[in-house]
C-alpha cells in the first residue's frame, strides 16, 4: 500500500497544465452528453436491425457493431462521470483519493475503454474481409455463438491489459493536468513503466494497422467484383460499403494515432516538458472524439443518408452524372452474392452444366 500510494501523491506536487476549471467542466459535460446520446441512438437502431436480420449473414456485423457502441456508451458514461467529478472537486485528489481507489478505477477504465473499441474495430474489419473474400466460409462458420465468443474474448483481453499494473503492484498515476489517471508518464524509473506505455501504444497501433489492411483488401475486392458485374448489377452497388470503410479508416487513424504515438514517444523518451502536457490533453480529446463518431460512421452513415446527400448534391451542384435509380434495396447483399458465385467452384460448375442438362432433356 505504501508503494502504490506514495508515487501518486508525489505526482500532485509537480507542475500542472494551465486549464480553466469552467471551460474544462463544460467541455467534459458536452463530450459526455453527446457521446451518450449518439451511442444510445446507435444501440436502439442496431437492436431494431438485429431483430430483422437475426437469421442472415448481416447478424454477425450487427452483433459486433452493438458491442462496439455499447462499449463506447459505457466509456462515456463512466469516464465522463469521473472526469466531471474531478473537475467539480477542483482536482483536489488528496482529499478524495487517499487510498488511491478512484485513480486506479479511472486508469483501468481509461485503458479498457481505449483499447476495447480499437480491438473491436479491427475484429469487425477482419469479419468484413472474410465475409467479402470468403463468403461461403463466413456464412457457415460465423454464427452468432462464435461472434459472442469473440466479443467475450476481446473484452477479457482488454480487461487483462488494464489490470496488468494492478496485478504487478504498480499504481496508476495522476497525470500532470490532475484531471485523469493513466500509466506513469513522468519520472519513469525502470523498464516496467516503459513497458506499459509501449504495450498500450503497440496494441492500439497494431489494431489500427489490421483494420487498415483488412479494409483495404475488402475495398479492393468489392471494386473488383463491381467491375466484373458492372453490366448486370449497375455501377454503385458497393458505394455504401466503400464509403463506410473510408470513413472508418479516416476517423480511427486521425483520432487515435496522435495519442498512441505520443504515449509511445513518452515510453521511449521519458523526459517531457510543459508543452507536452498540453499536447497530451489535446490528443486525449481527439481520441475521445473517436467514440463520439463511431456510431455515426458505423450506423448512421447508411444508404438512406447517402441517398439524401446525393439528392442535395445534385440539386445544389447540378450533377446529372449519378442517377438515383442505381441505389437498389439490397446492394451489399447482391455484392456478396456475386462474390460468393465468383469464389465458389461448385457454383461455376453448376452454371456450366445447366445448358448441357437442358439440351439432354
Amino acid at each position: 500500500m505504501n508503494r502504490s500510494k506514495s508515487p501518486v501523491l508525489d505526482g500532485l506536487g509537480n507542475t500542472t497544465c494551465n486549464a480553466h476549471k469552467k471551460i474544462s467542466v463544460l467541455f467534459s459535460i458536452i463530450f459526455m452528453t453527446v457521446g451518450i446520446l449518439s451511442n444510445s441512438l446507435a444501440v436502439a437502431i442496431l437492436m431494431k436491425a438485429y431483430q430483422r436480420f437475426r437469421q442472415k449473414s448481416k447478424a454477425s456485423f450487427l452483433l459486433f457493431a452493438s458491442g462496439l457502441v455499447i462499449t463506447d456508451l459505457f466509456g462515456h458514461l463512466i469516464n465522463g462521470t469521473i472526469a466531471v467529478f474531478v473537475y467539480a472537486s477542483d482536482k483536489d485528489w488528496i482529499r478524495f483519493n487517499q487510498s488511491n481507489i478512484l485513480c486506479s478505477v479511472f486508469g483501468i477504465c481509461m485503458v479498457f475503454f481505449g483499447l476495447c473499441p480499437l480491438f473491436l474495430g479491427s475484429v469487425m474489419a477482419v469479419e468484413r474481409c472474410i465475409g467479402v473474400t470468403k463468403p461461403i466460409f463466413h456464412s457457415t462458420k460465423m454464427t452468432s455463438k462464435h461472434v459472442k465468443m469473440i466479443l467475450t474474448t476481446v473484452c477479457l483481453f482488454a480487461v487483462f491489459i488494464a489490470l496488468l499494473p494492478i496485478l504487478s503492484f504498480r499504481a496508476y498515476q495522476i497525470q500532470a493536468s490532475r484531471t485523469w489517471c493513466f500509466y506513469k508518464t513522468e519520472h519513469i524509473e525502470d523498464w516496467e513503466d516503459r513497458f506499459y506505455l509501449l504495450l498500450f501504444s503497440c496494441l492500439g497501433l497494431l489494431a489500427l494497422a489490421v483494420s487498415f489492411l483488412c479494409n483495404a483488401v475488402t475495398g479492393i475486392t468489392l471494386l473488383r467484383v463491381k467491375f466484373k458485374s458492372q453490366q448486370r448489377q449497375g455501377r454503385s452497388h458497393h458505394f455504401e460499403m466503400i464509403i463506410q470503410l473510408l470513413a472508418i479508416m479516416c476517423v480511427s487513424c486521425i483520432c487515435w494515432s496522435p495519442f498512441l504515438v505520443t504515449m509511445a514517444n513518452i515510453g521511449i523518451n521519458e523526459d517531457r516538458s510543459m508543452e507536452t502536457c498540453e499536447t497530451i490533453l489535446v490528443v486525449l480529446r481527439m481520441a475521445t472524439w473517436n467514440q463520439i463518431l463511431d456510431p455515426w460512421v458505423y450506423i448512421l452513415l447508411r444508404k438512406a443518408v447517402l441517398k439524401t446527400l446525393f439528392k442535395i448534391a445534385r440539386r445544389c451542384c447540378g450533377m446529372h452524372i449519378m442517377n438515383l435509380h442505381m441505389w437498389e434495396l439490397s446492394s451489399i447483399k447482391n455484392s456478396l452474392k456475386v462474390a460468393a458465385i465468383s469464389e465458389s467452384p461448385v457454383s461455376s460448375k453448376q452454371i456450366n452444366q445447366q445448358p448441357l442438362s437442358s439440351t439432354g432433356q
